[in-house]
């Protein structure tokens, strides 16, 4: 079956992009495949450690695919997924992979500058990058008081930009 990693692009506590790719998770539990997800959050993001070295062996690099929930931070994505990804053996764990992306911002941009600027750290880690990139502006008009995604016209996009990635 195959495996799919669903990360929160931020150690921010309680953020909302961490309520997103959970319900991304729990989208992804309709197909045929094997969901994970990983947050950011409480991680120690400045040295490599055995709590890291368990994420790559699990969540990484066994896993040939992943959604990116990247909130948008000053026009372009968070310092910790840079980190994150800094820490770790980079060969190892991303090159020949799969990523689909999805931006989340406040704003009315989606995140898509920091899409963008993901895309060319993606890429030279040699990751293929499923063209549909979807930017959730507004996101808080888009969510209710716990977080989950009511606008019916994003939920179809999400399902949309999912069911293509499985098949990707």
């Amino acid at each position: 079956m195959q495996e799919i990693t669903v990360i929160a692009g931020t150690n921010r506590p309680g953020s909302r992009t961490l309520q997103i790719a959970k319900q991304y998770v729990e989208l992804l539990q309709a197909y045929p495949v094997q969901p994970h997800l990983l947050s950011l959050e409480g991680l120690d993001l400045n040295r490599r450690t055995a709590e890291l070295e368990k994420i790559e062996n699990t969540l990484i690099i066994p896993v040939p695919k992943f959604i990116f929930i990247l909130p948008e931070y000053n026009g372009s994505f968070s310092g910790a997924v840079k980190m994150f990804i800094d820490l770790t053996r980079y060969k190892d764990c991303w090159y020949n992979k799969k990523a689909l992306l999805t931006g989340v911002a406040e704003g009315r941009g989606g995140n898509l500058r920091g899409m963008d600027h993901f895309t060319g750290v993606l890429h030279f880690l040699h990751i293929i990058v499923h063209p549909n990139k979807l930017p959730l502006s507004s996101v808080r008009a888009l969510v209710n008081e716990k977080g989950q995604i009511v606008d019916t016209t994003t939920w179809k996009s999400i399902t949309q930009q999912v069911e293509e990635f499985v098949s990707f």
